[in-house]
């Protein structure tokens, strides 16, 4: 009988810890929804539209800017000159809406010193320097494997931004570091499935070794922005993250020009276009929209970090990589071995552990 009363009394409390965690549910799921609402009902309409199309940007723009590199290479392009050009010539897209602004949002231009103009200089040089660097990757690497490589940047963001402006690293971002160079590692002893026929085993190394630095050096521009904010802008208005957009641009712009013109790429376009598969009209194309593609990625950030925080700039960043590399396989029959699904997975959980670390005690928006 006693045994009986124990095993009832054990039901009903089973049935009621049942029931309460299923309430708590419930109750996390209304919160989470009535947060969401708030957060909607705090801002006006027009902020949700440029937020979605700044997301947009990001997670449509940049991974198309990724595989038409590929497309270049793949179809009879050779320059690496001409795809880093074409990634800063479209500067004045930004320009085109800078300049309305200053007309009729009564904004002014920042005063340019000879310190700041200085910094976006040396900010050009370093970004002219970065987009060659990836476009050595992007002639010998599959677009998967090179978006992958890639996500090292936030590693080498986390490290220089924590050495030039003193931002915090924590254990969660240490443990991203760790994992994101991890899953760099597997990628590259699993090199022999995925490197293209006509792709030599001294080329595909050094397209590795150049997606590796050029992601270190896009992790210094990454800190080096930031530090010019907090030197010399002190501020963190649209109008003036649009402003060092353009002026690092342009001077990225410039740096690359002289490099082709020294190079002699533009002379040799002409034949380039003649002997390219699908002919001068693809050809055109693919750098047309090249230009079109990265800078409307690069507005996106631009727009990602002002409308809403760099902890959701780093979600976006943390989806775009599986986009990039799922198309890639989809579009352009990348090899997708099982080493680099591991990869995948490991550089995603990477990202969860940064996001995590850098939201720690911060909201998103």
């Amino acid at each position: 009988m006693q045994e009986l009363l124990l095993e009832e009394e054990k039901m009903e409390q089973e049935s009621t810890g049942s029931g309460s965690s299923k309430i708590s549910s419930l109750q996390w799921v209304f919160k989470v929804k009535n947060m969401a609402w708030e957060a909607y009902k705090s801002k006006p309409f027009s902020h949700w539209v440029l937020l979605f199309l700044s997301s947009l940007g990001m997670l449509v723009a940049f991974p198309a800017s990724s595989l038409l590199s590929r497309v270049y290479f793949a179809n009879g392009g050779t320059s690496k000159w001409i795809i880093s050009w074409v990634a800063v010539a479209g500067w004045p897209i930004p320009a085109l809406i800078l300049f309305p602004m200053y007309l009729f949002h009564r904004t002014s231009p920042t005063p340019l010193s000879l310190q700041l103009f200085c910094s976006y200089v040396f900010l050009g040089f370093l970004s002219a320097a970065d987009n060659l660097m990836y476009a050595y990757a992007y002639a010998y690497l599959p677009a998967s494997t090179a978006a992958l490589l890639a996500s090292s940047s936030l590693a080498f963001s986390a490290l220089f931004g924590f050495w030039i402006v003193n931002n915090k690293l924590n254990a969660s971002v240490i443990n991203a570091i760790v994992i994101i160079t991890a899953a760099m590692t597997i990628i590259a002893l699993d090199s022999d499935s995925d490197r293209y026929p006509y792709v030599s085993n001294s080329q595909y190394i050094w397209g590795f070794v150049w997606d590796i630095l050029g992601s270190a050096l896009h992790g210094l521009i990454f800190a080096l922005s930031e530090w010019v904010f907090i030197k010399f802008l002190g501020r963190r208005s649209f109008h003036v993250v649009l402003e060092q957009q353009v002026m690092v641009s342009s001077c990225a712009f410039l740096f690359t020009t002289i490099g082709v013109i020294i190079n002699k790429d533009f002379q040799g376009m002409t034949s380039e276009a003649k002997t390219f598969k699908g002919g001068v009209t693809a050809y055109n194309l693919v750098l047309i929209w090249s230009v079109i593609t990265f800078q409307l990625g690069v507005l996106g950030a631009t727009g990602i970090l002002f409308l809403a925080s760099t902890v959701m700039a780093g979600v976006l960043n943390a989806v775009r990589v599986p986009v990039t590399s799922i198309a890639a396989v989809i579009l352009l029959n990348d090899p997708m071995s099982g080493f680099k699904i591991l990869s995948l997975v490991i550089t995603f959980w990477g990202f969860a552990s940064y996001i995590y670390g850098t939201s720690t005690g911060s909201k998103l928006p």
